[in-house]
């Protein structure tokens, strides 16, 4: 069987380019790495640290099957639930919290589970992150 060594990147679709930039650069505290612009798609790449990339992207409206942006992130629908960055302790996750409170980004506090503790917040388009440490 053929394998792989890791996740590349992500791409998530976004409403509004400039703003998730805005929001994802002022939780990692740093800017987009790359950035793609064609006739049809607006991308920028974040190099997150571990090697994988965070593509946020602005699909034209006319371009084929872009929608009008009007259905919410959920969840309970097919697709993502929620995207998951590893932290490597209970202090930074702690930390991150702090990050996330002193930039006015509601989260949900540190939550304990068996395997581990997360941090849950939404990006501008409530699509769900959440920083985590195992146990």
């Amino acid at each position: 069987m053929p394998t792989f060594t890791n996740i590349h990147h992500l791409a998530v679709t976004v409403r509004d380019l400039d703003t998730s930039v805005a929001f994802y650069a002022q939780v990692f505290g740093f800017e987009p790495a790359t950035e793609i612009d064609d006739n049809q798609l607006h991308r920028k790449l974040f190099a997150l640290p571990g090697g994988t990339n965070l593509g946020l992207t602005q699909h034209d409206r006319g371009a084929k099957g872009a929608g009008d942006g009007a259905d919410s992130f959920s969840p309970f629908s097919p697709g993502l639930d929620h995207i998951g960055f590893t932290v490597e302790s209970r202090d930074e996750l702690e930390a991150w919290a702090s990050h996330l409170s002193e930039h006015g980004i509601e989260h949900s506090g540190i939550v304990e589970a068996p395997y581990g503790c997360a941090l849950s917040f939404k990006d501008p388009d409530q699509i769900a992150l959440e920083f985590f440490v195992s146990k």
